[in-house]
């Protein structure tokens, strides 16, 4: 009985270590360097000599609007002589850390790691009626299995450099449900996207009648000043009012016009630069919000000359209101 007391306190404790930013479950470097036993230089020494296992969707430094939002909102007097933004972590990105970190103790901390994340997402799926923050639920619907198994995570991943590209993205720990073909090449899911909308200089809009809070949180990645536009008639309901003030709270500058597709648009297009020189418009496979579910694919439109008419169309349409 005391050993499983140790272990709970152990838990709760590593849960106050964990934030939701962007959507998702994340811990900071220096919390983790801390649990790891080593200094948070050395620890992201680590991480840098084995950059190539940390993509944008395991590994991503806080812009500083977040790395301030996080310390109002978390009173920690440990934080205030940090001056570096911090690296967040996702939860793939802590799994990958035991393929960089050696030791007992970095194996016995990442199994710790592996079954809080688990049993955070069984509680909050078995639990709905105790939570209110619709992020939370969202969230857990959307990462309620683990994508590694703790058996998986304890065998070391090597890299084979005679392998395919496509191939050397499953050699690396991913599952074929987060692999998305753009312009045929093989991406994990949310890089794709974000990929996409950093390349736009003047404005983005979407075209998807199926949309949710994953579908805004792609955007953070658009530059300062490019104007945002979702053009959707929500079915299902599942983008509410508050999930986009939340939104909001978090990322001010990242305001979004939403425009009705009153039923005209069967497919799902990023439309980049409209009516520029640099125009270019992306046809998707599947809708952003279930980016990482299955395999899909996003290809670019080269004779875009009739697009240009129906996106001149779609924008006519009346405001989106959500609920």
């Amino acid at each position: 009985m005391a050993d499983n007391e140790i272990v709970i306190m152990e838990e709760r404790s590593l849960q106050d270590k964990v934030y939701n930013i962007r959507g998702m479950l994340v811990m900071l470097d220096f919390e983790l360097a801390e649990l790891y036993g080593y200094t948070t230089k050395a620890f992201n020494q680590q991480v840098k000599n084995n950059i190539k296992k940390f993509d944008a969707d395991f590994r991503f430094e806080l812009s500083k609007e977040e790395w301030s939002n996080l310390k109002s909102k978390i009173l920690t007097a440990s934080w205030g002589g940090r001056r570096t933004i911090p690296y967040a972590f996702t939860e793939q990105g802590i799994y990958m850390l035991m393929t960089v970190l050696r030791g007992d103790l970095a194996i016995e901390q990442s199994k710790k790691l592996i079954r809080m994340f688990k049993h955070m997402k069984d509680y909050i799926s078995d639990n709905p009626v105790l939570f209110t923050n619709s992020d939370i639920l969202e969230l857990s619907a959307e990462t309620k299995d683990n994508t590694l198994s703790i058996q998986r995570i304890e065998k070391n991943m090597l890299t084979k450099a005679d392998l395919p590209e496509f191939m050397k993205l499953f050699d690396q720990g991913i599952q074929n449900e987060e692999v998305l073909i753009l312009d045929g090449q093989p991406f994990k899911a949310d890089v794709a996207y974000q990929k996409i909308y950093r390349s736009a200089k003047k404005s983005i809009i979407i075209v998807d009648d199926y949309i949710n809070l994953k579908t805004l949180h792609h955007l953070v990645e658009a530059k300062p000043g490019v104007k945002l536009t979702i053009i959707s008639d929500n079915r299902y309901g599942k983008l509410r009012l508050s999930n986009y003030n939340d939104f909001l709270t978090e990322f001010p500058t990242k305001t979004i016009d939403f425009i009705t597709s009153q039923d005209k648009a069967h497919d799902r297009y990023i439309v980049l630069d409209n009516g520029t020189a640099g125009m270019k418009v992306y046809h998707c496979g599947a809708s952003s919000k279930d980016a990482g579910r299955r395999i899909t694919t996003i290809t670019r439109l080269m004779d875009i000359d009739d697009y240009k008419k129906t996106i001149k169309m779609l924008l006519a349409n009346p405001p989106l209101i959500l609920k």
